[in-house]
């Protein structure tokens, strides 16, 4: 490098990195959550339905036990977790593409590989965050208010991160025209 040349770092395939990674775990904590869906005496999760039957005598120190049983009887529920899992492993796959590629410094041959794993993941995990809730208002006896909760919501935020990780893997920085800096 000359005195005269200026070298721009552009940091957009760390920060893609950074955000497979958050992706990644926010899905990992969301398909663990135990709290998709609450109500009063009622926790809906990914693996299990749990209701807190009432309690014969309840008083203040006694609190009435849950009863709980899995929801991978139902096909719908099935479909969802099949369909995260799915985004979970692609996921997985472009974090690890794209780890290598960067650590190697061979990124640019595997950038298109790594965003189409994402978009796949992202294509999995909109349909599977879009099943759930139509499914589960279809089919519900519940009379009471409910909420999708916070694992619902992670599994919106890792969506969110592996569409923002594979746009700015899709972002070309190499061709750029050193006139313009």
């Amino acid at each position: 490098m000359s005195v005269n040349e200026v070298y721009v770092f552009r940091p957009f395939k760390l920060i893609a990195l950074l955000c497979v990674f958050l992706a990644l775990c926010l899905d990992v904590v969301a398909l663990l959550s135990p709290a998709w869906v609450t109500a009063d005496h009622f926790a809906l999760s990914l693996w299990e339905s749990c209701t807190q039957s009432e309690a014969r005598h309840p008083t203040e120190e006694e609190e009435a036990p849950w009863s709980c049983f899995s929801t991978l009887t139902s096909d719908w529920q099935i479909a969802t977790l099949v369909l995260l899992v799915a985004g979970a492993t692609a996921t997985l796959v472009a974090f690890l593409v794209a780890l290598i590629s960067l650590c190697r410094g061979t990124q640019r041959r595997h950038y298109r590989t790594v965003a189409v794993f994402l978009f796949t993941a992202v294509v999995l995990q909109a349909c599977a965050l879009v099943l759930y809730p139509i499914k589960f208002i279809d089919g519900t006896v519940l009379q009471t208010y409910h909420e999708f909760n916070w694992g619902y919501g992670l599994g919106w935020g890792a969506t969110i991160f592996m569409l923002g990780g594979g746009i700015l893997f899709c972002l070309r920085t190499d061709v750029y025209e050193d006139a313009m800096y």
